[in-house]
């Protein structure tokens, strides 16, 4: 039986880090400051977090963002797409504001507030054939992105647009803060003096289809795994991290030697920080690849971490660059090779890593396609 593979041929973005794919991943290499610091969120605290700059409503710039995506695709209607939406926040955010202006519920309606919120008001927008969403915490839209490629490697669909969007809202934020998680200024994953994770906002949309374009890259491999070592902190070896590591690379059957960087989930919370390293380090022991967090920069957009992530690995891949972590001073795990800086180098394949609460752990596997 004959396997269709997955390419992304379109992809935009927006998050505190740019305005567009192209921004943000020209402000990583750059090293620009994003993030910024808060006292609205949290009473009686400073916490750092990563939000958009601009006035336009956050539904309006999902809008946008899926318009910039599919005016530049092949598409002329979307009457045979199927749109996959992965968040974890959905419509909290407007639940929230409509409570704190009104002091009481009475006005909240229902139907805005669940994550399939989002797909139906987009499907009815752009008329897609159907929608599907994905809730799973911070591997949202990595599940979202596994989910596209499975459809499409089977035949069922030709043409899948994946969404990763989750808004700031009080309940993420203090949640978060609830957790003792919180950083009071840009996060510095891997630095071994973190002091925690900066919660964000973001959306990401990629176009998956399964014929290549010019510029495309291949959803090469996924790998899942659950290790539920406890409800909101990861195994300490990190067993469920290295294990969709290696689901990633056998689904793709690539030799894991030839992965030349690694975008890790990298929170920089002490215990995720760690649990990926130990990760990293055990499975890949002779050619190491580059790993770096860009979530110094984009700060955590929960669920749609991996759809941004997805989109700078692409452009790591197409650029040939490696993108770098930020305010890494003292290294904790001597046997990772980080990236500080931008590193110019041919990139075949690039691993992106997803974990989330309950050992809920994603990893993506990108390649590079031929020109044939």
């Amino acid at each position: 039986m004959k396997t269709n593979k997955a390419y992304i041929n379109c992809f935009d973005s927006i998050c505190c880090a740019g305005q567009s794919s192209e921004e943000l991943f020209t402000t990583i290499c750059e090293k620009k400051e994003t993030i910024t610091l808060n006292n609205h969120y949290v009473k009686d605290n400073i916490v750092a977090i990563g939000q958009i700059n601009t006035q336009v409503p956050f539904e309006g710039l999902l809008v946008n963002t899926c318009q910039n995506v599919l005016e530049n695709s092949n598409l002329k209607d979307f009457s045979n797409t199927l749109l996959v939406i992965g968040s974890s926040v959905g419509g909290m955010a407007q639940t929230e504001k409509i409570f704190f202006q009104d002091k009481s519920y009475k006005n909240i309606d229902y139907k805005h507030h669940p994550i399939d919120a989002i797909a139906h008001k987009l499907k009815k927008y752009f008329k897609f054939y159907d929608d599907i969403s994905f809730s799973t915490a911070c591997t949202s839209s990595a599940n979202a992105l596994g989910y596209a490629k499975e459809v499409i490697n089977k035949g069922i669909y030709e043409n899948v647009l994946v969404v990763g969007v989750d808004s700031l809202s009080y309940t993420t934020v203090c949640g978060f803060h609830a957790l003792s998680v919180l950083s009071s200024k840009p996060c510095t994953p891997f630095e071994k003096n973190r002091e925690g994770m900066n919660v964000s906002e973001g959306i990401a949309v990629l176009l998956v289809q399964n014929k290549k374009s010019k510029h495309s890259v291949e959803i090469c491999g996924v790998g899942y795994s659950s290790d539920a070592h406890h409800m909101t902190q990861p195994h300490p070896q990190g067993l469920g991290a290295k294990q969709a590591m290696e689901n990633a690379i056998n689904d793709a059957q690539v030799d894991k030697n030839l992965i030349g960087y690694i975008n890790a989930h990298g929170t920089g919370t002490m215990a995720n920080d760690t649990s990926e390293l130990n990760a990293i380090e055990a499975l890949f022991i002779q050619n190491k690849p580059y790993v770096s967090s860009t979530k110094s920069f984009t700060g955590h957009t929960l669920g749609a971490a991996g759809a941004i992530e997805a989109i700078i690995a692409c452009l790591a891949i197409a650029k040939n660059i490696i993108p770098p972590s930020k305010d890494i001073v003292n290294i904790e795990n001597e046997n990772v090779a980080y990236s500080n800086e931008p590193i110019s180098k041919e990139l075949n394949y690039v691993l992106s890593n997803s974990f989330a609460f309950g050992g809920n752990n994603t990893s993506l596997l990108f390649g590079r396609c031929n020109e044939n």
